[in-house]
């Protein structure tokens, strides 16, 4: 055994809030857990935080040496936080293999043993497979270095570690066909020190039994480092046991965060930084507002000692309120030795704020075309083979599902034509998810007879299906993203008579594509009298085409009447036709659906919201574009369902309010003071006065419709809410967060995401005007967005609909901002 790897450490206790705790160094067991919607989501089991660093997680008992993101996960039974003794057990299981194991966590001083325990012995089917894993991000430990058993390593910064071919292929590896390969340790031993030079990654693991290095990036390019020990065979009790040595810090701070707007400020909203503070940092320093000169002269402008503003998550926080300065100009804000980027203030701050969203993020996630930017071409004309049947009684990855008819006129794998058109890109991933596409063409509408945003910057090529970016056609480019929605919700109608779910990858190898999605698939119909890879004409035997999930919900179709029937209201000079045809669809849709009880299939989050609130959204579109009293008749009807949860519909209530009769307004005015109400309460809940998800998927969507939803509130009934919340939610999203100050939308503010899930992720790099889910709390009180590693899609993935809100959001505080003048 080689000498330990520091020095006397603080000794590691269980702490209140239910994990081990030294100074600058955490070690959680088990309080975060798999995410069940999407699987392995890199937060689970053992995890190390270090001097504010998540650098350690899944440390937990797994089927192979590199476990990407739809391998099997040990199932949860128990877990049991002992005070008295000061330690953590797990009881988990995999039921398909019959197979329970304990994980035990002991405090021993300065370091943790965990011990895998088996009430019986392995299953023989589980031998030289089960072992415990732990894994640590690579991104930590770029151009640093491990020792074993006193022998030197270095952390490749690229993968390059060799592999072995095996019989059967991981699912998750990128291929859909072809062999298996597994990657062999890079080194292994019993006593390992990652990066013994660098206090904040340094990491001391012993065990008698081998402990093996592996780089799962080989396997997939969101892979971690792991160690490993396997299980052994034919033993019970402890049959492995690690000795985890975190580094801690003695009198380490975390250096100050001044959460403010990367973007900054007009002059009449209010400014206040939340500035986020170790919570054993006791000293107080002024806070500064300081005026940049051209000269480069900072001149302070405002000082002083900023308000308790009490602890939230594991920080403390102040706040510093410079409201009372309104001169336009360029800032920075200072605190003790940290200081912003600059930032202005200006009344026409938000006027551009939104001009990278739908300049370059929307034509970037535009299916069924090419799309090319000056020198740089994002990606071929995707997807031309769309789509095929999806099979009956099937459960998909990312939330599909058929059931037990297909409700079409098409035999499960029968290629479905004249789906290949228009769409965005649902996310970071490629898919065409219905209940996305159907809401952001309802935002883009709302924007567009709101704010009458008639910015041209984009050319689209019907013909050729070609889209160039930064090369303006005459056309509002809000109208074309309007009608490149409304183009795919109409082709469904046409191909099927119905909205269908969505039109995902058909398997995981595809699902995880990363690049440009035209090679995802090869662009023909995909034909079974064809051998593999053989080509005839536009067809080929290569079944690499997309799934169409189609069994009949009234939710989702009454989600796409919403849409077209807004939509053919903002088209009606761009597309005569398409708009004509979107309110044909829309009503006689309508009027099938009044004809026979709904249609209730329901899987995950792609068969539609609730199904009086998607009626509800199609009424009222419906009678905002024909003014037909049969749809005012309707939303009285869904009044008192829809008015249960009415946070979530504010916003779309409130459009109906010129076309209903005044007991409408009554109805709702004492809902409207109680979501006031409940504001309020949501502003003093935490330092930054916006509703903060706690969920396995951060809440920077909910901010955004928090925000907008207290637009429509204010516009509609001013007397009763203010327009504050509006700012607040912005301001979140543009940097005044925990965490961080980081702006969530990329290529917007001074310091915004330059790392993201996006379609790009894997060169480490960005889409501008996406926006990311922002600020993911670890359970149960650490605030993460990795800014070096894109992977972590509940904190970094783009979603279509946070680009479509943020757009609205920041023409709403542009109108307000001017309002005040």
């Amino acid at each position: 055994m080689m000498p330990a790897a520091h020095g006397e450490e603080p000794a590691l206790r269980l702490g209140d809030s239910g994990y081990f705790e030294a100074p600058a160094a955490n070690v959680l067991v088990f309080s975060n857990w798999y995410d069940g919607l999407f699987a392995d989501s890199k937060i689970s089991g053992v995890e190390i935080i270090q001097q504010d660093r998540r650098i350690a997680t899944n440390g937990d008992v797994r089927l192979s040496a590199t476990p990407g993101q739809w391998d099997a996960i040990g199932r949860m039974i128990e877990r049991k936080v002992d005070a008295r003794t000061g330690t953590i057990e797990a009881v988990l299981e995999y039921p398909e293999h019959d197979f329970r194991y304990i994980i035990r966590a002991v405090p021993r001083g300065a370091d943790l043993l965990l011990t895998v325990e088996l009430p019986r012995a392995l299953p023989a089917a589980l031998v030289g497979k089960a072992g415990l894993n732990l894994e640590f991000l690579p991104s930590a430990y770029y151009h640093n270095a491990f020792m074993v058993d006193g022998k030197a390593g270095a952390f490749p910064r690229y993968p390059a570690s060799a592999m072995v071919r095996t019989p059967e292929r991981n699912p998750a590896s990128g291929r859909s066909d072809g062999p298996g390969a597994e990657p062999l340790p890079l080194t292994q031993g019993s006593d390992i020190v990652l990066a013994p030079s660098d206090a904040a990654r340094r990491v001391r693991l012993r065990s008698q039994t081998p402990i093996a290095l592996y780089d799962g990036r080989n396997q997939a390019q969101n892979g971690w480092f792991v160690l490993r020990s396997l299980l052994p065979a034919g033993k019970t009790g402890v049959v492995v046991q690690w000795t985890l040595s975190p580094t801690s810090a003695p009198g380490w701070l975390r250096p100050p965060s001044i959460g403010h707007s990367q973007l900054g400020y007009t002059p009449g909203q209010a400014k206040v930084a939340t500035i986020e503070i170790d919570r054993a940092d006791t000293r107080r320093a002024q806070a500064q507002l300081l005026r940049v000169e051209p000269s480069g002269q900072e001149v302070p402008v405002l000082s002083g000692t900023p308000a308790e503003a009490g602890d939230y998550l594991r920080y403390r926080y102040l706040r510093f309120d410079f409201s009372a300065v309104r001169a336009p100009g360029l800032y920075r804000l200072a605190y003790g030795d940290s200081k912003t980027a600059p930032f202005r203030i200006a009344q026409d701050l938000f006027a551009d704020a939104w001009h990278p969203t739908l300049d370059v993020y929307f034509p970037v996630a535009m299916d069924h075309v090419t799309v090319n930017e000056a020198y740089r071409v994002w990606h071929g004309e995707s997807h031309k083979d769309d789509a095929r049947q999806a099979p009956l009684n099937h459960e998909h990855i990312d939330l599909y599902a058929q059931g037990p008819t297909t409700d079409t006129r098409f035999k499960p794998g029968e290629h479905i034509p004249g789906l290949n058109i228009g769409g965005w890109y649902d996310a970071g991933d490629y898919d065409i998810r219905t209940q996305t596409q159907y809401a952001v063409i309802r935002s883009m509408v709302r924007s567009w007879e709101g704010f009458g945003l008639d910015r041209d910057t984009m050319s689209v090529d019907g013909a050729t299906r070609r889209v160039e970016i930064h090369v303006p056609d005459g056309q509002p480019d809000l109208l074309q993203q309007i009608r490149h929605g409304t183009l795919q919700l109409a082709a469904q109608f046409d191909a099927v008579g119905h909205a269908i779910h969505g039109i995902v990858e058909p398997d995981v190898g595809q699902y995880t594509h990363l690049g440009d999605a035209v090679t995802k698939t090869d662009g023909k119909i995909y034909d079974p009298a064809l051998k593999p890879y053989e080509v005839k004409g536009d067809r080929s035997g290569t079944p690499d085409d997309r799934w169409a999930f189609t069994s009949r919900s009234s939710a989702l179709n009454f989600g796409s009447i919403a849409a077209l029937a807004a939509a053919s209201r903002a088209l009606k000079t761009l597309d005569p036709a398409l708009s004509a045809k979107a309110l044909a669809i829309a009503t006689r849709v309508w009027a099938q659906e009044q004809s026979h009880p709904p249609y209730v299939f329901q899987h995950g989050n792609t068969t539609g919201g609730p199904l009086e609130a998607e009626q509800f959204a199609a009424a009222v579109q419906l009678l905002k574009t024909t003014r037909d009293k049969r749809y005012a008749a309707q939303i009285e009807a869904l009044w008192p369902s829809v008015s249960k949860f009415f946070g979530f519909q504010a916003a779309l209530a409130t459009e109906a309010l010129p076309f209903m009769p005044p007991s409408y307004r009554t109805a709702m005015e004492p809902l409207v003071r109680q979501w006031a109400a409940q504001s309020d309460k949501i502003a003093a809940a935490n330092p930054y006065g916006v509703p903060i998800s706690e969920g396995g998927w951060a809440g920077n969507e909910g901010v955004i419709d928090y925000g907008l939803a207290a637009y429509a509130l204010h516009k509609a009934f001013p007397a009763i809410v203010k327009p504050d919340a509006v700012f607040r939610s912005i301001d979140y999203l543009l940097g005044n967060h925990p965490g961080s100050d980081i702006s969530f939308v990329s290529a917007v503010g001074a310091r915004s995401k330059e790392v993201a899930y996006g379609t790009n992720r894997a060169d480490f790099s960005f889409i501008a005007g996406g926006v990311v889910p922002g600020a993911l709390i670890i359970k149960p009180d650490f605030p993460e967005n990795h800014e070096d590693w894109p992977f972590f899609w509940g904190q970094n993935e783009y979603v279509i609909s946070a680009g479509a809100g943020f757009i609205e959001l920041a023409n709403a505080a542009h109108e307000l901002a001017n309002a005040e003048r």
